[in-house]
């Protein structure tokens, strides 16, 4: 019985520490709505540069081939509008879970590292990726997109949720995959940030978020 209180108030320890030095608002929610974002961004950037009639090669996905100044202006719109409104989703949840448990992520430094851990190394993929789309090198951008997302994601898991350091590892692996392969690019964008951020945000929901805030009987 000593034992198990013991091993309670370690428990207890643990969790209040976590919290002191963690930001443990992020919602599952808002990763399967980000999935779905990437989904949609890549299927209209898809008929975009296939302007294809029919399904017959909608799993066919090429190489970004971009001929006009259109396709290149509507890619980049349609991926900073994916971007923000992923952005904007993330953090809107993340307040409002973070209100609820009378947290300011505004004067939280933990939500401070977190984000300086997250944004330094996507920032240095983002500009990366400007340089090589202005020299129209567009062969290796959804390699580098991955690349770094999935560093920014290793990279801040030490202030959040670790487990958020395994869907890193995957979105770098794909990356250094896509980089040995010259065609499908989208096929690999769209797996990276759409499918495996559903995955991981109904596994988050479902095995974390309902862990730590089990249903009341």
């Amino acid at each position: 019985m000593k034992n198990k209180e013991a091993l309670d108030t370690l428990h207890d320890i643990k969790e209040l520490m976590e919290k002191s030095t963690k930001f443990m608002s992020i919602s599952g929610i808002s990763a399967i709505l980000v999935g779905i974002y990437a989904c949609i961004g890549t299927g209209l950037v898809y008929f975009i540069l296939n302007k294809q009639d029919s399904f017959d090669t909608l799993f066919n996905i090429p190489l970004l081939n971009i001929n006009t100044t259109y396709q290149l202006a509507s890619i980049c719109l349609i991926a900073l509008g994916v971007l923000v409104l992923s952005l904007l989703t993330t953090f809107t949840m993340s307040y409002q879970k973070a209100k609820k448990g009378c947290r300011n992520i505004f004067k939280d430094k933990s939500v401070h590292r977190l984000l300086w851990n997250f944004f330094l190394p996507l920032l240095t993929g983002g500009i990366l990726c400007f340089s090589l789309i202005w020299q129209q090198y567009y062969g290796l951008t959804s390699s580098i997109m991955l690349i770094f997302y999935g560093l920014s994601l290793v990279n801040c898991s030490k202030y959040t949720y670790s487990n958020i350091r395994y869907l890193g590892y995957a979105e770098i692996l794909l990356g250094l995959v896509d980089s040995f392969t010259i065609t499908h690019a989208l096929l690999f964008w769209v797996t990276g940030f759409g499918l495996l951020h559903i995955v991981a945000g109904i596994y988050f929901y479902c095995k974390v978020e309902h862990k730590q805030h089990p249903a009341k009987p």
